[in-house]
Formats: structure tokens, sequence, C-alpha cells
């Protein structure tokens, strides 16, 4: 959510840890400025805008493998059921992934996303048990969270059904009612409360993070260029790189002229930070163990976010935003990592060789 450095997984969509392509464009450079220890200075709190969804992500097996029983000349009258003993219930979406990365570094993380009446208390209680603020997070009557249902057989083969639910009148909370907000980022979500999250933060003022992800195929062109031209920061995988390019007409370069920072994460290849003074190379970080992608870019993400607010210079913000995504793919679920600032520091130190 995605995802990772320090990981030497295969590359999956949205769950790689990868690459900072950054381009700065007549604005400040990041300047290294503070430890990760530090405290912000000045008469108001930093906190971080995270517009994007929520979801609950039900994963279960099916102890056999789906071709066994789809015979190939039926399936024009497909009708089939699976006995799934195993389910588990994660909780999910890019803003709840990236918020928790957040937390996890001590940043304040605001979410702005809406949640469905009829399922919305687990996900509200657990924003209250981690400490996160819940105060721009809308529950809609009448309606269920945004929830993924995923059935997967011995052979790794996937069966997946996504609700939106809620998610899909996220552009009924408005960017421009907020306060005290110092960065953003505006991840997948429905299509309307991504084109108008974007707009408000930008008629704001606040700087951010456009993040398209999986709402890229909902997107048209012209309004993918007008949402680049908007933001601050545009963050993507290689791979939507590739398409956010295809589907605006824009190169690369053509894309980073707009922009101060072009993000591109490439998996177990690390991230480059591509600005206006020349490129950051930003290595993978090795994973202890590699269990589950899922959520990885949004760790990544959440590391990112940390450093820009923290000031701490593209090579350290990479690094940072690299380990997040490397511990989270050591854990099953997306939100199920939960290392202390202290081990934090520790592994930055042991991956790079220098104190974070």
């Amino acid at each position: 959510m995605r995802i990772r450095d320090g990981v030497e997984l295969e590359h999956p969509p949205r769950d790689e840890c990868a690459a900072f392509h950054a381009g700065m464009h007549g604005a400040q450079e990041l300047k290294p400025a503070r430890t990760f220890i530090d405290q912000f200075s000045g008469n108001s709190p930093v906190s971080t805008l995270i517009c994007g969804s929520l979801a609950y992500d039900n994963i279960m097996t099916f102890q056999g493998r789906f071709g066994d029983h789809i015979l190939p000349d039926q399936v024009h009258q497909l009708n089939i059921s699976f006995l799934v003993p195993t389910m588990r219930r994660n909780f999910g979406g890019c803003a709840g992934n990236i918020a928790y990365a957040l937390n996890l570094l001590g940043g304040d993380a605001k979410i702005m996303a809406t949640l469905g009446e009829a399922d919305a208390q687990l996900y509200l209680d657990r924003f209250d048990a981690l400490g996160l603020s819940r105060e721009y997070v809308r529950v809609l009557p009448d309606q269920h969270s945004a929830q993924c249902f995923i059935t997967t057989d011995l052979g790794n083969n996937q069966i997946t059904a996504f609700h939106p639910g809620a998610m899909m009148d996220s552009h009924l909370n408005h960017a421009s009612e907020t306060k005290g907000i110092t960065l953003g980022i505006v991840a997948p979500d429905g299509a309307d409360g991504m084109r108008q999250h974007v707009e408000e933060l930008a008629a704001t003022g606040v700087p951010f993070v456009f993040d398209p992800g999986q709402g890229l195929p909902i997107l048209e062109g012209v309004q993918l260029r007008r949402m680049i031209e908007l933001a601050t920061y545009v963050a993507v995988n290689d791979y939507e790189a590739k398409l956010l390019s295809n589907k605006t007409g824009w190169s690369i370069d053509e894309i980073l002229s707009r922009v101060q920072a072009l993000v591109i994460t490439r998996g177990e290849h690390g991230a480059q930070i591509l600005h206006a003074e020349g490129i950051e190379e930003i290595p993978a970080v090795k994973a202890q163990k590699v269990v589950d992608p899922t959520g990885c870019g949004d760790a990544f993400r959440g590391g990112l976010l940390y450093g820009i607010e923290n000031k701490l210079g593209w090579a350290k913000t990479g690094r940072l935003a690299s380990l997040m995504g490397a511990l989270k793919i050591e854990h099953q679920g997306p939100q199920t990592y939960a290392p202390s600032r202290a081990e934090i520091r520790e592994r930055f130190e042991q991956a790079f060789g220098s104190a974070l």
C-alpha cells in the first residue's frame, strides 16, 4: 500500500518499495535539516492529510486448485462454489495503510476517508487504539465500507471481488475544510474524490503527493494531466509510470517538469530520486524474510511523507521509505508490522551504515 526496498521480492503492482524519480520544478529543494528524533519547531503542529480509501481485506484459502473444478468447455455457464475453511480479515485501504506507517514513525496523520455505517465501528475502534485521529473520517448511513474478497488456491491462483461501498462517496469530504494541515497525499480512492481533493489541496496552497495507483484505470488522460499540474510530487511504481505516461501523452521527463518530485518505485531494484540537481539512487533494503508484499507501497509512502515533513533530504527520505517497505513485507497483512522507533533506527543503521 506498497511495499520493498530491502526486500528481494518479485515485482507486484503497488506492493513494491522502489524508486524515487524526483524532479524539482522551480521550487525549493528538500535540504537536510532535521534528524529522526528532532522535534518540529514553530507554533502550529505538523499534520499530514491522507486522502484515500479505507477498506477491509477478506482473505480466504481454498484447499485445492481452481482448475480441477472448472470445466474448460463449460465456462460459458459457470456456476461454481468453493469451500474455504480459513478466512482472515485485515485492515486495509491506501489511506489506512499509509497513515499506519506514518504513525509508526511518529508523524501526525489525519485520515480523510469514508466508511459505511454497516461495518465502520471496527475500523473506528482501531483508530482509537492506535491514537490516530478520525476527525476527517466520514461514516455514511446505509452503506458498507469498501472491501475486497480474495480467495487463493494451493497454486496461488486468486479469485478477487471488490466492493467499493462508501469509497465511491469520498467526494463528500472536503480537503478545503481542514485546519492545520502542512502536507497532503491524494491516494487511490473514488475518482470524484481524488479529483476534488487534488483541486482543494492546490487551492489551499498545501504541498501534496499525487499517488494515483489503482485509480489510474478510472481517470482519463485529461484529468490526470490536470492533477499532475496541480501536484507538488507524484508517486507511482514503474508499471504505473508507464501507464501514466501513456494516458497523459507525456513522457517521464515531461511529467517531471511539472512537479517538484516524481517518485517511481521499482521493487527489488530499489529506488531513484530524480531532481533538478541529479539522481539519488536508493538501494533496496534486504528483508529478513519475505512474507506478504500487500501494502508495501503504502508503507513506502508513509516513510516518504515523514521524510518530506521532516526535511530529511532526498537520500535519507528515500532510504527511510525503502526500509518501511521492507519492514512491512516481513509480515502478513498491510497493518500488522509494529517496530518501535528504536528498532527502525537500528534497522536503518544496519541497512545503510549511517544513522537515521
